[in-house]
């Protein structure tokens, strides 16, 4: 049976207010963050996640540092197809739809992990999630995931979460696994 790998402790701890003081000196001998790339387009989110239209939920991935976490926006509009049904003349975005959101941007996270086997990331578990505050057209999701621990390169935990307006609407625990 194998061990959790808490990536978290693989990585240096986030700098604190001190760190802005370090000189030119010390911060070129200070070890270095992963490489942040800044923002994914949808056709690279498509290259990395087998979702399409309309099961699509991630329309941008605005931060990601490979291997700890990433940040994605989904702008809701009222033409999606579930606003038909949920609900007629008052439009709400069902929260199962706000989880799997939150899992995309889980999956992008987890697609760039370096030296895992082919395959597709499905769930293997939701835990503690709660819904606060509804989703409705003209909102933007953002939606933060954090990658806690990876077992046997083929199952990963994460804590997510969704704001709107910096008003938390989601949060909890997602966990993958690497189906070959």
């Amino acid at each position: 049976m194998s061990t959790l790998t808490d990536v978290t402790a693989q990585n240096s701890p986030a700098p604190g207010p001190a760190a802005e003081h370090l000189s030119e000196r010390d911060s070129a001998s200070a070890p270095t963050a992963p490489a942040v790339q800044t923002s994914l387009t949808l056709e690279e989110i498509q290259k990395l996640l087998p979702h399409r239209y309309p099961f699509l939920l991630v329309d941008r991935i605005v931060e990601c540092v490979p291997g700890q976490r990433a940040v994605g926006i989904k702008n809701v509009s009222v033409n999606e197809p579930h606003f038909q049904g949920h609900f007629p003349g008052r439009p709400i975005m069902p929260g199962v739809l706000i989880v799997e959101a939150m899992a995309q941007v889980g999956g992008v996270l987890m697609a760039q992990q370096p030296d895992l086997p082919e395959g597709l990331f499905v769930f293997a578990g939701i835990d503690k999630v709660r819904f606060r505050r509804l989703v409705v057209p003209g909102d933007q999701l953002v939606m933060t995931v954090e990658l806690l621990c990876v077992k046997q390169r083929r199952f990963g935990k994460m804590q997510a979460r969704a704001e709107v307006d910096g008003q938390l609407v989601t949060g909890g625990e997602l966990m993958f696994s690497l189906l070959s």
